[in-house]
């Protein structure tokens, strides 16, 4: 609940201020029991315990990698499972969560279209998350700084209303205090949607996954393509309304032999010219049922090369893959690793 939610739930015969102290002691303090907020009459402590519950994502399952990263398997009130990863590096933390039971898209690179869709989170699951592993890795952004990228399982902007009530609560100064310039959602192009998200006051960074340098070559890999084109989305981000501080973030997952030659490279830098953006190249991390190889180091340098001629281009370095915590890989692996 946001703090307007809070007041009609309290009704009129409570004064507006209670709300301001739940939440705050909800999403500041991180209060697990009604019974912590002190400040409120004890007969309203009583009545709230009754009527809700303050339940975050429960921890079903951890498991540990060799380089720090933790998967968390996380258990919601209707039993569902998700998948949140905790990442932490020497100047921050990042935190990828999930705003879905798996996924619709189908990528051919993923694990997580595996699983198909079971249903979209609400706000406060994807909120609950970024509370819950606060709270294992006792994490304030007040302390240090915390990224968010919603690039866990599900498609973002399938989900939107839940993600951008879900942004507001954790960007709040009164929230959780996680600026809006640290959290990014991450979608496969649904087009529309980036209208609408542009189109927010209180708006997550947005990152593209591009992975193709043509069209014919998108619909093999992400056949959502076949709906939302390339040239569709091409000019949906030429008309996006990035912030002083913004550029654009473009992911391309390169797989070995089918989007990572030269020629990919350089239509790659034609596609994007004249945007503002960066691009975050991803080699593929493997998985049981992916069918589709990793390429060679050297390979993704050259890609990498040829791109940041034009602009900044970065590979990102896996983490967690010996846990299958890594981009494309949250698909409850749970028989092929051993919780912590």
């Amino acid at each position: 609940m946001d703090i307007d939610d809070l007041r009609a739930a309290l009704g009129g015969n409570t004064p507006a201020y209670r709300a301001r102290q739940i939440y705050e002691a909800v999403y500041q303090r991180r209060v697990e029991s009604f019974d912590e907020i002190t400040a409120l009459p004890r007969e309203l402590r009583a009545s709230l315990a009754e009527r809700f519950s303050l339940a975050a994502p429960a921890v079903a399952s951890r498991y540990e990698s060799a380089d720090g990263t933790r998967r968390y398997l996380l258990s919601l009130e209707d039993g569902k499972t998700v998948e949140a990863v905790f990442m932490p590096e020497p100047q921050r933390d990042t935190l990828c969560i999930s705003t879905q039971v798996g996924c619709p898209v189908d990528c051919k690179f993923c694990l997580t279209a595996l699983m198909g869709l079971e249903r979209n989170l609400t706000a406060g699951e994807i909120a609950g998350q970024v509370l819950t592993l606060a709270r294992e890795n006792a994490l304030w952004a007040d302390a240090r700084r915390i990224n968010i990228v919603m690039m866990g399982q599900g498609e973002p902007l399938l989900n939107l209303p839940a993600v951008l009530k879900a942004t507001r609560i954790l960007a709040d100064p009164k929230g959780l205090r996680i600026a809006e310039r640290r959290i990014t959602v991450s979608t496969s192009g649904i087009t529309p949607r980036i209208a609408e998200l542009g189109a927010a006051p209180v708006r997550p960074r947005l990152a593209i996954s591009l992975n193709a340098s043509h069209q014919e070559q998108r619909e093999a890999i992400m056949p959502i393509t076949q709906k939302w084109h390339l040239d569709g989305l091409l000019e949906a981000c030429h008309t996006y309304p990035l912030r002083p501080w913004e550029k654009l973030t473009f992911e391309y997952v390169l797989l070995k032999g089918v989007n990572d030659s030269d020629d990919d490279a350089k239509r790659v830098v034609r596609l994007l010219a004249h945007l503002n953006c960066k691009v975050n190249l991803i080699a593929l991390n493997p998985g049981p049922g992916i069918p589709f190889e990793t390429p060679d180091p050297d390979r993704v340098l050259a890609f990498q090369a040829r791109l940041r001629r034009s602009f900044p281009t970065f590979i990102r370095r896996p983490r967690g893959l010996d846990i299958y915590a890594a981009c494309g890989q949250l698909k409850r692996m749970d028989t092929l690793v051993t919780p912590a």
